[in-house]
């Protein structure tokens, strides 16, 4: 007998309207969390490094937009390190995906000879752009994806970029971290706008 799925299109888009956002813990099971604080990157305060300035120029990457969302999904899944646990779970993937193909989902996609090396995803709700992981399989890959995310939100005035909890890897972005009740407030107000992720012709 086939299992049952806990997460399903509509939970999630419940969830995360309400600050809430799942994570696989060991057992398979899921774990729910809406920090305080919580970590946001400034949209508007975003800049390139100098070192990724020359990449952008030369077009080193082809980027395409929600072209593979779910590889994009399955290699986020995959541990970095030995250490490091899994906390996204096929049941996580499933559901996703079936997000992305009601358009809530979304993948920034870095392809080198026509093979995907990098790339994030994330969850699109009104004017609120929820991102959830990043991969590189070559270096520079996910930064210059993440480049291409911010310009997308930007161009279509998107208002927030949730990126949950603050870590190392979000603060070379330039993330800072906001109390959960300034959090929920902004992102109440990000609901009530509508936006598209899409891809524009010049960047």
């Amino acid at each position: 007998m086939e299992k049952e799925n806990p997460l399903c299109a509509e939970s999630l888009i419940y969830a995360y309207a309400q600050g809430y956002f799942p994570m696989a813990d060991e057992q398979n099971g899921l774990q729910w969390f809406n920090p305080d604080p919580r970590a946001i990157i400034p949209i508007e305060t975003y800049k390139p490094s100098k070192s990724l300035r020359p990449i952008l120029n030369k077009g080193f990457f082809e980027i395409r937009v929600n072209a593979n969302f779910e590889a994009v999904m399955r290699a986020c899944s995959m541990p970095r390190s030995v250490e490091d646990g899994v906390w996204i779970s096929e049941d996580m993937i499933l559901a996703y995906t079936e997000l992305h193909r009601l358009g809530f989902a979304h993948s920034v996609e870095a392809y080198l000879d026509d093979q995907l090396v990098g790339g994030l995803y994330g969850i699109g709700i009104g004017a609120v752009f929820c991102g959830e992981s990043m991969f590189s399989k070559f270096p520079n890959s996910s930064k210059v994806a993440f480049h291409y995310l911010i310009q997308i939100l930007k161009t279509q005035k998107f208002e927030l970029l949730d990126t949950q909890f603050i870590n190392d890897n979000v603060l070379r972005y330039g993330a800072i971290e906001i109390s959960r009740a300034i959090y929920l407030r902004r992102l109440a107000k990000a609901l009530k706008k509508n936006c598209k992720f899409e891809m524009i012709n010049t960047i």
